[in-house]
């Protein structure tokens, strides 16, 4: 779908959307249009007892006396509460109303607004944003398009939205850099939703090099490469797979090292930020075999290495001005007749030694591989790893938040923020001594589950932690919030790529150099 700006005023074909206040109060664009169609609006909110909740909509078919092909009435509550989030939801909205309605294009009027936070032109940036996000479709495999446009899984029929307001140059302008995290949350999905005889490590690696055309250094390690570094822990997840091993580096250089100063606060401008990504690109649980109910979901456990990529395309888009790396660790987790054993003792890059209590504990076996190789390469300013990694965040938090487990509080509290901010919430869980010591292992330097039932997301953390040095580290187990089976008010059902914009707030707000 195409994202147009222009001025402010009333189109006269396709669809028409306006907005109305809560109370029911008309905003200058929807008088206008009442006025038009001879009070046609506000008999229609009167009849249909419409109140102008946020996101609320009322459809108008065909209003004597235009062109139009329908008008849309969307609820924006109160306009003191208009921030960004429930702007992106007034779009997700709007485009669930149009989006497949028949109507091939459509307006919307947007006005300033008395006690508004935000001007016309930036309230039009952030429900562009949010329609755009919702307009994501996946249907590459189906081979019958159902042209029935009054079923929602048929095709969108809107292919352009418009916004009328003042100020659309700017809009235009700030939207661009939008669209290219967008880009970047399509191409998470995308790949999060490919099945798993499409996507397995070496053709997610390949999925990598596309974006080298956008400045982005990407390297690939293969399984001789990674035995000479000595990441036994994330071979041994890959070893009953027919399917190599991989692990991915992204580098964005955003910030000339040339020009880095050697010392002083100026120079961790230039340190760079990494983020690391589980991707186990399918999860049989190997030899702890899971149930077969549900198992098809298992194409999902990339999700954090998807999520890796999608902000990698974003940074790069947008032309940040950072330096990140995005680190990926690719297997495929299966009960080969070589596939990794309960009991087995495995070495870690770091030399730590791992006993292997359950195969299907394995996602923080890569990780912990893929972390101590960022940590001691590039030295980072901090790491963030994202992980589909315990079920046991899903029975704490459901699909609202995400766990975020941290050993510093400043990055905490900014992930916290950045999630507010694009509606991509997280749930800080403890550390803590009590939780490392129930991986005491008998045999080796630790074991990769406590064996018991309790605190298995924040044991799984403390055996990351053991990982990471001595750099700011923060973990989000994304397993509830990586998938979802219901339409939300951004990402229809499926595929969310919940962390991409997230993480792109993080680094736009406290880690680029301005």
């Amino acid at each position: 779908m195409k994202i147009i700006f222009s001025g402010p005023g009333l189109a006269a074909t396709g669809a028409l959307v306006v907005g109305v206040l809560e109370g029911g109060k008309l905003t200058p664009s929807a008088v206008a249009l009442d006025k038009k169609i001879n009070g046609g609006l506000r008999r229609a909110i009167k009849a249909d007892d419409f109140i102008g909740k946020a996101s609320q909509g009322l459809t108008l078919m065909a209003p004597s006396g235009t062109r139009l092909d329908r008008v849309v009435a969307i609820g924006l509550g109160k306009p003191g509460h208009l921030d960004e989030r429930a702007l992106h939801k007034i779009g997700g909205g709007i485009y669930a109303l149009l989006g497949r309605s028949g109507s091939k294009t459509a307006s919307v009027a947007l006005d300033s607004l008395d006690k508004a936070k935000m001007t016309a032109a930036e309230m039009a940036v952030c429900i562009a944003e949010g329609a755009k996000l919702r307009s994501y479709r996946f249907d590459r495999y189906r081979t019958k398009k159902n042209n029935n446009n009054n079923n929602n899984s048929g095709p969108p029929t809107l292919g352009a939205l418009t916004f009328r307001c003042r100020g659309s140059d700017k809009a235009k302008a700030a939207f661009r850099a939008r669209d290219k995290v967008i880009q970047g949350v399509f191409m998470t999905r995308d790949l999060v939703t490919e099945p798993p005889n499409v996507i397995y490590p070496a053709t997610l690696a390949k999925r990598c090099k596309e974006l080298i055309k956008l400045g982005l250094k990407v390297e690939i390690l293969g399984e001789a490469q990674m035995r000479r570094l000595g990441m036994g822990a994330l071979l041994g997840v890959g070893q009953g797979s027919a399917r190599e091993s991989k692990l991915v580096v992204m580098q964005w250089r955003g910030l000339s090292r040339g020009k880095a100063p050697r010392k002083g606060p100026e120079a961790r401008a230039y340190m760079p930020v990494c983020f690391i990504g589980k991707g186990v690109t399918f999860d049989t649980g190997g030899i702890s075999l899971k149930p077969s109910s549900g198992m098809e979901e298992m194409k999902y456990d990339m999700g954090g290495s998807g999520v890796v990529i999608g902000l990698m395309k974003a940074l790069a888009g947008r032309k940040a001005r950072v330096n990140a790396v995005g680190v990926i660790a690719l297997a495929e987790n299966m009960p080969g007749s070589n596939a990794q054993r309960p009991s087995d003792v495995v070495t870690s890059m770091s030399g730590q030694t791992i006993e292997v209590i359950n195969t299907d504990a394995e996602g923080r076996l890569v990780l912990a591989d893929a972390l101590h190789y960022t940590d001691t390469r590039f030295k980072p300013r901090f790491m963030v790893d994202l992980a589909t990694l315990t079920g046991a965040i899903i029975v704490s938090l459901g699909s609202e938040y995400a766990g975020l487990f941290a050993d510093n509080d400043k990055l905490a509290e900014q992930l916290t923020e950045a999630g507010k901010k694009v509606g991509e919430e997280l749930w800080r869980m403890p550390l803590g001594e009590a939780y490392d010591k129930l991986l005491k292992s008998d045999i080796a330097d630790m074991k990769n589950i406590s064996g018991g039932r309790g605190a298995g997301s924040i044991t799984a953390a403390q055996f990351l932690q053991r990982f990471v040095g001595r750099t700011p580290w923060a973990h989000l187990d994304i397993a509830g919030v990586t998938w979802t089976k219901k339409d939300l008010a951004t990402a229809p059902k499926g595929a969310t790529a919940f962390g991409v914009r997230l993480l792109d707030r993080l680094v736009a707000d406290h880690y680029e150099k301005k």
